[in-house]
């Protein structure tokens, strides 16, 4: 998992000009056609290094279609309606995080390990494949005058908001399914499915509330959401406790990726939007191994409870960072930075 992240995170610097350069289209097929190739060559490994290093090159891989994919949508979204098809886009994303581990217990059986993984490598050529879908029309490759930078400046505050609210559930993540069985419930399933129903129904039906309501809200509402579940899980051991916060951490989760993403992209030029989003979106494996690491000891020296305040903390210092160093991005009604984006009409 962390050979996975590291390498999404080295590799995003120069996705940004790739995708500037390339265009989005042949970025999304490159990294899904090099993601299905890594996937199905571990279902083969027959050593541990072997797993470690395809699996950085799932990372890099999925990286690509990722920034990719984002940056296309954000082509496609006139401004004041990106936050807006930044909700939508996560459905997909977090759809598929949410349905893979199901497809793959049962693929999997007792040991068909290879042929689960063989299968997931399926799942990135497909994704390859649908690729060619995507019209020509809507695709750039623009490269800008000068030269990109490996970094944008415009993704550093948001981004670090970002790994807040991300280290703050891979913290839940974590520690939820061994904690469960402590406080008495079968297990965590049923908490995580109540999680992901929460996020995608509100990721839907509340994909306009950014806009109509303000993204500095929304992201306040998000972060005080996650910090005040894992509190309330952390300081009350009791099953209700937890079916709470799972629907704390599904409202959370559905509103902190889109209007932070619309508050990137508004605040730069068409031909730097790709840099700022592949240096955006860095800021999820950064939380993830944030969470992961950091939270995942304090949680195993002194105990679970402490992890979930920890991971609470964390959440209100993302929202400290939002209200001091956050700029609110120009509004729809202004004067829009750079070219005025392709439409899907």
């Amino acid at each position: 998992m962390a050979s996975f992240a590291a390498a999404a995170i080295a590799t995003r610097p120069f996705l940004g000009r790739l995708t500037a350069r390339i265009g989005r289209r042949a970025v999304m097929m490159t990294g899904a056609s090099i993601a299905a190739s890594a996937g199905a060559l571990i279902g083969l490994s027959t050593s541990l290094w072997h797993v470690i290093a395809l699996r950085g090159i799932m990372g890099a891989g999925e990286a690509m279609v990722f920034v990719a994919a984002a940056t296309l949508i954000a082509d496609l979204s006139p401004p004041h309606r990106r936050a807006e098809a930044a909700s939508y886009f996560s459905v997909a994303v977090f759809g598929g995080i949410g349905l893979g581990p199901s497809i793959a217990e049962w693929v999997l059986g007792d040991d068909r390990f290879a042929t689960a993984f063989l299968v997931a490598a399926g799942f990135s050529a497909a994704a390859a494949i649908a690729v060619l879908g995507v019209p020509a029309r809507v695709d750039r490759a623009q490269p800008a005058p000068g030269k990109l930078p490996f970094f944008h400046r415009a993704a550093l505050w948001p981004g670090l908001v970002l790994a807040s609210g991300i280290a703050a559930f891979a913290t839940y993540a974590a520690f939820i399914p061994e904690y469960s069985l402590s406080v008495g419930l079968s297990g965590s399933a049923g908490l995580f499915f109540v999680y992901s129903l929460v996020s995608i129904v509100l990721r839907i039906g509340g994909a306009k509330l950014p806009e109509r309501m303000g993204a500095h809200f929304m992201v306040t509402v998000a972060l005080t959401t996650l910090a005040s579940s894992l509190l309330l899980v952390g300081l009350v051991g009791e099953p209700w406790a937890l079916w709470v916060s799972a629907f704390g951490m599904g409202t959370g989760m559905a509103f902190l990726y889109p209007s932070l993403m619309a508050n990137v992209v508004n605040r730069v030029s068409d031909t730097e939007r790709a840099t700022a989003l592949s240096s955006f979106t860095m800021f999820f494996e950064i939380g993830s191994i944030v969470g992961g690491v950091a939270l995942g000891a304090i949680g195993e020296i002194y105990s679970k409870p402490a992890g979930f305040v920890g991971g609470a903390v964390l959440a209100f210092s993302g929202l400290w960072v939002l209200w001091n160093r956050v700029i609110e991005a120009r509004q729809p009604d202004q004067r829009p930075v750079g070219p005025t984006p392709i439409t899907a009409s």
